[in-house]
């Protein structure tokens, strides 16, 4: 059985969810390794519409084992409100959902720092959502973080005060309202480990017993590639590894156990908050993408700036990942141009650059150069086959596979699982171990 990473090639937002959804039949189990509440899954099937923040979008699979992994944060009142939402939607979590003991609790101090200092940057606004990721983060790092695990423990208090100690300066500063007694924040986490108890686990050995046992796991992260706070476009990233390694880091899983890396990335490029954005849309063409692709963040309802596909960013991704297939999410926002550029490289100081630079200032200055294809202008929602695709989109998916270094092996015209092309891969028919049958049944259905 194979073990998939399945990762975002772009600033997020790439189509995860539903990515994750369609193959979860192929798979035993679903893991998140990373990030908060701070980004979303959205998934259609039919009529329903879900909307996951933290859950792994399995979930939504009967029987299906779905694990929250260490390398989260983890806001239990947001985890409660969403497990609330799947109870009265009729999915049922008990038994299925397992979150690790080793992830970080978001407390009420981080949230109020975030919104302190995201409220005090004026211009230098990193974008972030406000819900206390980055300082959930910044005290896992520092060591002064609370694991799930600890909000029963009878240290917390002494665990919280030094917390405060190290915030509250900061918080007084920012002109932010003081956060009170640590007895009171520990009176809340106790209430809240109570709740959690049903499903706190020690992930890691649940999942060495699932991998020697033979049984194949599908792992999603949140976010995408250009936010790693290591490789993205720091610092307006996010605080975690979204890349293919967070998952080892994220799940306690050894990367000798990962068969394959499949990235996903939409047909042209989207971002949310702040940083540089070479190709970035500005009139008309922007706000026809933005309004046909529905781009506003799942979580937070924020518009997202779109531009054309950048070759440069995705193939920067596609080595960092090892992605050898990719999604391609949202082909058919694309269907009424007559014309659509992509970039193949930027232009800074009179420089052609074809590589994605490592420093900040010159993502800023950066110019996309173009190269510009045939559009199709024909609908392209309801193809389940490449060949009723038009030639013109045909072409345009390969030339990307060949800008970027990796093969399409999905390719999605619409936000459902039955918009979906999956052409015969070897490579995608090896990784789900031969169950694509099952996913072009529920495809189907």
């Amino acid at each position: 059985m194979s073990n998939v990473v399945i990762v975002g090639l772009q600033w997020g937002d790439e189509g995860k969810g539903k990515v994750v959804d369609l193959l979860c039949p192929a798979f035993d189990a679903v893991v998140r390794y990373q990030g908060g509440h701070n980004a979303g899954h959205t998934v259609k099937f039919g009529d329903r519409h879900f909307a996951l923040r933290l859950i792994p979008s399995g979930i939504l699979h009967p029987g299906q084992e779905c694990v929250m992994g260490n390398g989260m944060v983890i806001a239990p009142n947001a985890l409660f409100e969403e497990l609330d939402e799947l109870h009265a939607a009729g999915v049922e979590t008990a038994g299925r959902l397992h979150v690790s003991n080793r992830a970080q609790a978001i407390l009420p101090m981080h949230k109020a720092l975030d919104l302190a200092r995201e409220g005090a940057a004026g211009k230098e606004k990193v974008g972030t959502t406000g819900r206390g990721i980055g300082p959930a983060y910044e005290m896992k790092i520092a060591r002064f973080g609370v694991r799930l695990a600890e909000l029963g423990s009878p240290r917390l208090e002494d665990r919280l005060r030094t917390q405060l100690v190290r915030m509250e300066p900061e918080l007084a500063a920012l002109g932010a309202e003081p956060l009170g007694e640590p007895a009171r924040i520990a009176d809340q986490c106790r209430a809240w480990a109570e709740r959690l108890a049903p499903y706190l686990t020690d992930t890691e050995h649940l999942l060495h017993g699932w991998l020697e046992a033979g049984r194949s796991i599908l792992f999603e992260g949140a976010q995408g590639s250009l936010l790693d706070v290591d490789h993205g476009t720091y610092p307006y990233v996010t605080s975690s590894n979204p890349t293919a390694g967070g998952a080892s880091t994220g799940s306690g899983v050894p990367p000798t156990a990962i068969d394959g890396v499949l990235g996903i990335v939409k047909a042209y490029t989207t971002r949310v908050g702040g940083g540089p954005f070479p190709g970035e849309l500005l009139g008309s063409e922007g706000e026809f993408l933005r309004k046909r692709g529905n781009e506003f963040g799942t979580v937070t309802g924020r518009p997202r700036r779109c531009g054309w596909f950048d070759a440069v960013a995705v193939r920067y991704a596609v080595r960092l990942n090892g992605a050898e297939l990719l999604a391609l999410t949202k082909l058919d926002v694309l269907d009424g141009f007559d014309e659509i550029p992509v970039c193949v490289g930027y232009r800074c100081g009179g420089e052609l650059l074809t590589e994605f630079p490592s420093c900040l200032e010159t993502l800023e200055e950066a110019e996309p150069v173009y190269e510009t294809l045939p559009g199709w202008k024909r609908e392209t929602a309801g193809c389940l086959e490449l060949e009723q695709l038009p030639d013109a989109a045909r072409a345009y998916i390969e030339r990307l596979e060949r800008l970027v270094g990796a093969q399409v092996a999905v390719v999605s015209t619409g936000p459902r699982r039955s918009e979906t092309i999956l052409p015969p891969n070897p490579t995608l028919d090896r990784w789900t171990s031969g169950r694509l049958a099952e996913v072009l049944a529920q495809r189907d259905a």
